[in-house]
């Protein structure tokens, strides 16, 4: 049965309504388009402005979190402590509530899940488990799921299986399927997909349908082979941004893809430094690119941005609250929140 773009609908799983909007490519035997949320609120209304927050990774004191208003540009705030200490955490949100989940921390790779309301501030609260210590990993999702996709177990052996939770309420973290390629890369989403790209110095990017259980799927390839970049979105385009290629040569190349439909990433232009775990946020206007560690300098507090609807070479946005790398970040205002 073929749908109308424009159609919409009540989704009893989300308690949202959707419209059905059309795409360029179909998957199988699934209409050419996508069903997206409507968004019945916005962050200005809760928090006066898309929320970006940063939480821990390798910063001064190590349980810090941070958060920036991304509308505007300026240096980070603080907004509380984190539960642990870590780096190379995987982060993901809904419209009110972000979540980071495991991390680095000598001898361990951690298993925990801490969470934050976004509209406040103040210290974060304990969520659950992940189902295996990781780090390097990555996160996204919708305003309902969010889905972990680790990097790297205590054996420091790479993994690519895919863990979700329910985000408004908490618990331990559970099996989705496998995300085909293995160690750290980027993750985004649409309020329908969500998108992993690089990792094990891949190019391969994948997808799964966020609301369903299931391997990912092949998306296409991004324009350089590497892992340890840094994604973000809004519900049209997929940004990813620096990370470390062959022979450990770091990049500042920013490239993207039209979640909605499959094909190849293509090139956006350019961060001002080669950053490798680094961490990015989102609005639906801006990707904001968020510390990372540079050869030349270590890790830095340098915060940049680009608009989504344009391309182009990355703007100073301000700074972070000291040198940081492999933050969980997430924001009230990204692309999976329709």
């Amino acid at each position: 049965m073929s749908i109308i773009p424009g159609a919409i609908r009540f989704n009893t799983d989300s308690m949202k309504l959707e419209y059905f909007r059309i795409g360029t490519a179909g998957i199988g035997t699934l209409a050419a388009g996508e069903w997206v949320q409507i968004t019945t609120d916005t962050p200005e209304v809760q928090t006066g402005g898309t929320r970006g927050i940063h939480a821990i990774g390798a910063v001064s004191p190590g349980d810090r979190i941070d958060y920036v208003n991304i509308a505007t540009t300026g240096n980070a705030q603080d907004f509380g402590n984190a539960l642990y200490t870590t780096s190379e955490v995987m982060g993901l949100a809904s419209r009110t509530r972000g979540v980071f989940a495991g991390g680095y921390s000598l001898p361990n790779h951690l298993t925990n899940m801490n969470f934050v309301t976004i509209s406040s501030t103040g210290d974060s609260i304990n969520f659950g488990d992940l189902n295996l210590g990781c780090y390097a990993g990555q996160g996204a999702g919708n305003n309902v799921r969010g889905i972990f996709a680790p990097g790297s177990k205590v054996s420091y052996t790479n993994i690519d299986e895919l863990q979700y939770i329910t985000i408004a309420s908490t618990g331990n973290a559970i099996d989705f399927g496998e995300k085909g390629v293995t160690g750290g890369g980027s993750a985004s989403s649409s309020s329908v997909r969500t998108i992993f790209a690089g990792g094990s110095l891949s190019k391969n990017i994948s997808f799964v349908t966020t609301s369903t259980l299931g391997n990912a799927a092949d998306f296409g390839d991004l324009t350089l082979n590497r892992t340890a970049c840094a994604g973000c979105s809004n519900s049209i385009r997929s940004i990813h941004m620096g990370g470390s290629g062959p022979a450990s040569q770091d990049t500042n190349i920013i490239e993207y893809i039209s979640i909605s439909t499959l094909g190849n990433a293509i090139d956006f232009g350019d961060l001002s430094n080669r950053i490798r775990s680094g961490s990015a946020m989102s609005s639906s206007t801006r990707a904001v690119s968020y510390a990372g560690f540079a050869n030349e300098s270590g890790n830095t507090d340098k915060i940049e941005y680009v608009q989504f609807a344009s391309t182009g070479n990355a703007i100073d946005f301000g700074n972070a609250n000291g040198p940081a790398r492999g933050g969980g970040t997430f924001s009230n205002g990204h692309g999976g929140l329709g």
